[in-house]
């Protein structure tokens, strides 16, 4: 019942005006290429896509190892709870077009995996100025089957493509990409 509480039914309308089948929306926590102002932000904007809409920053509730790897600067968050930092990044609510696009870019489930874990909401009061907190169960990507190996990068508990790690995010070809996967990706 609390999950049929926590969901959003919003009407989508086609162009021509008629009302179509309720999309329901889903929390989706970013921390990488996806936040604002990053590489792939251009994903959750894109109408074509979906619809997403900003929900609040957050971070995690438990301390997550973020790390940048692979010749192509990519940001992963490995799945090993209680090592790293609590990870900061962007909550956005999003319809089942835009998650199953998340997923086709993500490469869920075959490299990274779409799990539930709770964030640390943080919204400012528009009246007070004050801010807020609470948790929520959002959609994360984790990196789960990884060489032990990526244990040993430097832990960030922010990601930014120009950070001062001096390592920016570079695009590239999808064959490319998936044999910088494998180097980081164990498959069991």
């Amino acid at each position: 019942m609390i999950g049929i509480l926590n969901t959003l039914f919003v009407p989508k309308t086609l162009n021509y005006g008629a009302i179509r089948a309720k999309s329901m929306f889903h929390k989706v926590f970013v921390y990488g290429t996806l936040k604002q102002n990053e590489p792939n932000h251009h994903w959750l904007t894109n109408k074509e896509n979906g619809e997403s809409s900003f929900h609040a920053y957050g971070a995690t509730v438990t301390k997550y190892p973020l790390i940048i790897a692979t010749r192509y600067n990519i940001p992963f968050l490995l799945k090993d709870p209680g090592n790293g930092h609590f990870v900061k990044g962007e909550v956005y609510n999003v319809d089942e077009d835009m998650l199953g696009r998340l997923d086709l870019l993500e490469d869920h489930p075959n490299y990274y995996e779409r799990e539930q874990d709770d964030i640390l909401i943080v919204k400012e009061n528009s009246f007070s100025g004050q801010a807020t907190e609470q948790h929520e169960r959002c959609w994360v990507y984790f990196l789960r089957k990884f060489k032990p190996e990526l244990l040993k990068y430097p832990m960030l508990d922010s990601y930014t493509s120009g950070g001062a790690h001096g390592k920016q995010y570079l695009e590239s070809g999808n064959e490319s990409t998936i044999a910088d996967l494998n180097d980081v990706f164990v498959k069991k």
